[in-house]
């Protein structure tokens, strides 16, 4: 995740867009309403895969659905991960495991 100062920059590796059907994703950053670091991305993540990769206790990438919303994920086992909360986009939710979740949601919430 990359911020600039009007977007917000997702860029997935060769492997997460071919395994979970996902595509590099830029948003503007008026359309973030939330950031929040969650501790273990994978318990996060909610809703039926549909389409995606689903490797159940180890890895997770692509589409969750459920309930009205729809969230890109792309979380490991034992990482956590920064839930960044979108509206007016084509995800309304983005769960993303980096590797300094702290950091990434404080930057994130300062260039709001």
């Amino acid at each position: 995740m990359t911020t600039t100062p009007r977007t917000l920059t997702v860029s997935l590796t060769r492997a997460e867009r071919v395994l979970g059907l996902l595509r590099d994703l830029e948003v503007p950053l008026s359309a973030v309403q939330g950031v929040e670091v969650v501790p273990d991305g994978l318990a996060a993540a909610r809703g039926l895969r549909a389409p995606g990769l689903g490797l159940p206790g180890l890895r997770l990438i692509g589409t969750w659905r459920g309930r009205g919303e729809k969230t890109l994920v792309s979380v490991r086992r034992g990482r956590p991960a920064v839930r960044v909360r979108l509206t007016g986009q084509r995800f309304d939710t983005l769960l993303l495991g980096v590797d300094d979740p702290a950091a990434v949601a404080g930057a994130l919430t300062a260039a709001r």
